[in-house]
């Protein structure tokens, strides 16, 4: 008896440690075969995919053939794009609360032209009502003056100065980044023009992209006093260099 007593205490002493670092060893194994998985970035097709752009058209849909050709390039991308008249800005902000909350998309972007840059502020503010977060809304020469309210990652107000646009305003409890951007200053961008010419939609484009894919978004067109003024400047510059 004191001999097995003694073989098995002997096996246990050589055992048991090898037991153990074997042990160890496959724990310090294990995160490093599970984390490619739990690491492997989105991919740029899956975020197009979760992404929805909700395009709003001015009156009687034929000013606003412009927005047409941005969602042609945005669906090009793998985007998903919905467009329609501004009338129906109230049921479209439902639709997206349905497609949001059952987890088709994960990310809202709104833009609208003329009357549906107009009522772009009401579709944040009941999207934010519904309990949907709106990434980016890009609003294309508003025919009234607006409000904003609710909640939004980024608002962007391009507007003619010396045509039919105006900035828009803060309301009270607004909540995100609001820029009024004067675009008089674009060649050919009017009121019935600002959607269909190319620099601006590459603009919107652009603004989208950096959204939806982490891109940089693009500089914004500057109002003439602002150009003018960096022109002289250049000027004065380059006279100090000489």
């Amino acid at each position: 008896m004191n001999a097995y007593r003694g073989r098995s205490g002997l096996v246990g002493r050589h055992f048991f440690p090898r037991l153990r670092t074997i042990a160890t060893a496959l724990l310090l194994l294990l995160p490093i075969v599970a984390s490619p998985a739990q690491a492997a970035p989105e991919t740029a097709a899956a975020r197009a995919s979760t992404a929805h752009v909700y395009l709003l058209r001015g009156v009687l849909n034929i000013f606003s053939l412009g927005l047409d050709e941005i969602a042609a390039k945005l669906q090009a991308q793998g985007m998903r794009v919905t467009i329609t008249n501004y009338v129906f800005w109230s049921s479209l902000a439902d639709e997206a609360a349905a497609e949001y909350r059952s987890g088709k998309i994960k990310t809202v972007i709104l833009v609208g032209h003329s009357s549906g840059a107009t009522y772009l502020p009401d579709m944040v503010a009941k999207l934010d009502q519904l309990g949907v977060p709106v990434k980016l809304a890009i609003g294309l020469d508003s025919v009234f003056h607006t409000s904003l309210s609710g909640r939004v990652g980024r608002y962007i107000n391009f507007y003619v100065a010396n045509g039919a646009g105006t900035p828009v305003d803060r309301a009270r409890g607004f909540q995100g980044k609001l820029e009024n951007v004067n675009v008089q200053s674009v060649p050919g961008v009017g009121h019935l023009t600002i959607e269909k010419s190319q620099i601006m939609q590459q603009k919107v484009i652009g603004e989208i992209d950096a959204v939806v894919f982490g891109r940089p978004a693009p500089a914004s067109p500057r109002p003439p006093s602002e150009a003018s003024a960096a022109g002289s400047r250049s000027a004065t510059s380059a006279a100090a260099r000489n």
